[in-house]
């Protein structure tokens, strides 16, 4: 569907000023938005998982580590497929109200792509980049967005996601450094072209979700208080929206509907995409690819 005829669709959750925001800006933040009960079983579900974390000793495609993480004091950057890890993360993104706000985006019928968990641990949680979504995971139009849900309170030293309004109807720009190599971020020219100054960072309560469409250049700075903060983030689209490449992040949830039914044509958007390297082995994690940690491990994704 084009974004006219989402907005002819009649609303669910949000207002139809905050739909238009969405299609204008590339992002939305909505403060203190998911009810207390799904906020207290999300953060069980990520407590669990860091107590599970203690016994982990490397990265794999589940688990993805700060380095200095140990069993006394863990470090995470990523936990992967959390649909996988516990059952609420799954109940939440197919149970609760949260397919039908994404349905205000995308249109009725809703389809999930995949799921996962970052952390910005306490002082020194990893930066992310700037850099666009489709180019991972590229897809026969643009609807995909990703919802990120805040757990625990986001203040601006504590490394919130910054988005930069309106980038979402300009160029993908290539993810490739000099050498061809795979980075997950713009390079330096083209980050010298865009005005960061103008960035909207999501400083938030707990509670909050931000939405941003999958060609909106975004990205956060280190975490530099003594407070940690996970971020839940689920991407989905519109069923309509086939992707042309390996899911990196492929649970078995992948292109599951939540809200509605299936497409049974796809739309194509015309603008032209640029590809990813091949997934099919595996990814190790944005992280790993934007801090160069291991050309080879890197290959393989997160």
């Amino acid at each position: 569907m084009t974004p006219e005829q989402i907005l002819e669709q009649p609303a669910r959750v949000l207002s139809q000023s905050q739909r238009e925001r969405y299609f204008t800006e590339g992002f939305l933040v909505l403060e203190k938005i998911i009810p207390d009960d799904w906020l207290a079983r999300l953060r069980a579900a990520t407590e669990e998982l860091v107590e599970r974390s203690r016994a982990v000793t490397g990265n794999d495609e589940v688990w993805d580590l700060e380095p200095g993480h140990s069993a006394e004091a863990p470090r995470l950057r990523r936990v992967s497929k959390p649909v996988e890890q516990h059952p609420d993360f799954w109940a939440y993104v197919s149970e609760s109200f949260l397919p039908d706000l994404v349905a205000d985006l995308v249109g009725p019928d809703v389809k999930f792509h995949h799921s996962k968990l970052n952390f910005k641990w306490a002082r020194g949680g990893t930066e992310v980049k700037w850099h666009q979504d489709i180019p991972f995971w590229p897809h026969t139009n643009y609807s995909p967005l990703t919802v990120g849900n805040y757990l625990y309170d986001c203040g601006p030293e504590q490394g919130p996601v910054g988005f930069i309004p309106g980038s979402h109807e300009g160029e993908i720009h290539d993810h490739y450094d000099e050498t061809r190599e795979w980075v997950g971020c713009l390079s330096e020219e083209a980050e010298a072209g865009i005005d960061t100054s103008r960035a909207v960072y999501a400083v938030a309560p707990a509670g909050s979700i931000t939405l941003h469409n999958c060609r909106t250049i975004h990205g956060s700075q280190p975490n530099r208080t003594d407070l940690g903060r996970p971020l839940l983030l689920y991407t989905l689209s519109s069923a309509d929206a086939f992707p042309y490449t390996v899911n990196p992040i492929r649970s078995r949830y992948d292109q599951a509907i939540v809200r509605g039914q299936p497409a049974r044509l796809a739309h194509h958007d015309p603008r032209p995409c640029p590809l990813p390297p091949d997934w099919s082995g595996g990814y190790s994690s944005i992280f790993a690819l934007q801090q160069r940690e291991g050309r080879k491990a890197a290959a393989m994704m997160g």
